[in-house]
């Protein structure tokens, strides 16, 4: 193998990708390098891919899906980062996120529309790649060659019937071949109120399995009870008079169903398992709404609301919001990845003088919180001046696994990894699939992955159980790229 490496000459600790080499090359002997030519570096180009961490006895074992940033579509691995199937009809440029169903269907963004984050539509297929399930009749917008064309308008996120937080959990399943579905799409909209000009205003619907749409919510309808401050309303509207084209300005990125509950099951009514959480990355707000539309929980956007939120700690930009589901340790908490970075409306700073992106921070964390108390059951997170060696700016996720582990998606990097309740890292694979976009001068192109979801080897028959092969890492000290 060839590879040329020289080494960088500066290092933004603000890049996810400052740490790589650092923390990354954990990788067994024989895995695979994957090579860069470059004369400067803001960052390490180098890196090894595929699974560099697994204890088998102390993971939980099964099939792990996600979808690759460019043409690689959606894809099926096992423990140790064979391949085992491949869908390329789904589209990574959308935003995802796509999930494997029992009995071996996927389902996910299907062809993204150039220059904003959604898909044309939201496809579901078997085995073989046949479409079993589409919805693309949300609004039309112009196609490539000008004209109106339907679309589904999806993006960031969805829910099949059956699961409420889209990830397995015992004694539930979602259902692949009937069900009701619940999307999150845009929809423009003029809404003086908020801001002049158009809005790429954020869209929920569910549908029968025929498309019929059962129930809708337009969040330019509910501004008035997501907590904004009058500086943060003035915020929003400088923000749209600079957008260009339609103004995304609440930017949910994700939707789930609250989901049975011990909360619901002892009478508080704003965790009825049919209401919804979703999430506001632009504003820094999490938000439980009931099915007459109304905001009846709510987080963010300051978390200085009171002393319980303020000991929770600021959420900024945050991804995957939702309430763990019955059957999973800490069922009932809400997990949330706060991603950091730069977010919120309202808040001036001298760095921020309208008020736009004054949250900030250069790192992230997995929380697990009570959504009554708002106490901290558990985190992950790296602390002190080695703070920003867990970061990702933006997308992300993390799913809590039967066995009280939880597994994190450090997306922007292209990083999976699977923690015990003491934090200790027994499954990380780092992706291989890289974008064909050319990369900031310096850089490797983007391997992001929006959000991975472990599933059961049952609800794949077609393949037979894997192997597992154990990984445990080099010293890193010890770990070179060799001389050509």
């Amino acid at each position: 193998m060839h590879i040329i490496y020289r080494p960088p000459i500066t290092a933004d600790p603000g890049c996810g990708r400052f740490v790589l080499v650092a923390r990354m090359l954990r990788a067994a002997a024989g895995v695979a390098l994957t090579a860069f030519t470059v004369t400067t570096s803001a960052a390490p180009s180098v890196f090894p891919t595929g699974t560099t961490i697994y204890a088998p006895a102390q993971a939980w074992n099964g099939f792990t899906a996600f979808i690759t940033p460019d043409t690689d579509g959606g894809v099926l691995i096992d423990m140790n980062g064979h391949v085992v199937k491949q869908w390329k009809q789904f589209s990574g440029v959308s935003g995802g996120p796509f999930r494997v169903l029992p009995g071996g269907y996927a389902m996910g963004p299907g062809g993204a529309r150039p220059g904003h984050l959604e898909a044309f539509s939201l496809l579901e297929v078997d085995w073989d790649g046949k479409v079993v399930w589409r919805y693309d009749h949300n609004e039309q917008v112009d196609g490539a060659d000008g004209k109106k064309i339907w679309s589904a308008r999806q993006h960031h996120d969805w829910q099949r019937e059956g699961s409420p937080a889209g990830y397995y959990a015992p004694g539930t399943e979602p259902l692949a071949t009937s069900g009701r579905t619940l999307v999150l799409a845009h929809r423009a909209v003029t809404v003086p109120a908020i801001a002049d000009g158009e809005l790429e205003d954020d869209y929920i619907v569910e549908l029968d399995w025929n498309g019929k749409v059962l129930w809708e919510w337009h969040a330019s309808d509910h501004i008035d009870e997501l907590g904004f401050s009058s500086d943060a309303r003035a915020a929003i509207r400088r923000a749209g008079a600079s957008a260009r084209g339609a103004f995304d300005w609440l930017h949910l990125n994700s939707l789930s169903y609250v989901g049975p509950n011990h909360w619901y099951d002892d009478g508080d009514a704003r965790f009825n398992p049919e209401n919804l959480i979703i999430s506001s990355r632009q504003a820094s707000i999490i938000a439980i709404i009931d099915r007459k539309g109304t905001v009846v929980w709510r987080t963010g956007p300051d978390y200085r609301d009171n002393e319980a939120l303020a000991k929770l700690g600021q959420i900024i930009g945050q991804h995957h919001p939702h309430m763990i589901p019955k059957g999973l340790p800490g069922a009932g908490n809400i997990l949330v990845f706060d991603n950091g970075g730069a977010s919120g409306y309202g808040f001036t700073t001298p760095s921020a003088p309208n008020g736009e992106n004054a949250l900030g921070r250069a790192s992230s964390r997995v929380i697990e919180f009570d959504p009554v108390t708002y106490n901290k059951v558990w985190q992950y997170t790296i602390g002190g001046l080695e703070h920003y060696r867990f970061y990702s700016f933006y997308i992300s996720s993390a799913q809590r696994l039967p066995n009280g582990n939880t597994l994190i998606t450090e997306g922007a990097d292209g990083r999976l990894f699977e923690v015990t309740p003491a934090k200790e890292i027994v499954w990380e694979y780092v992706s291989p699939f890289f974008a064909q976009t050319p990369p900031p001068p310096g850089m490797p192109p983007s391997h992001r992955v929006y959000r991975a979801y472990r599933v059961p080897y049952d609800w794949v028959p077609q393949v037979p159980r894997p192997e597992e092969r154990p990984v445990t890492p080099p010293q890193l000290g010890d770990f070179h790229v060799p001389a050509d």
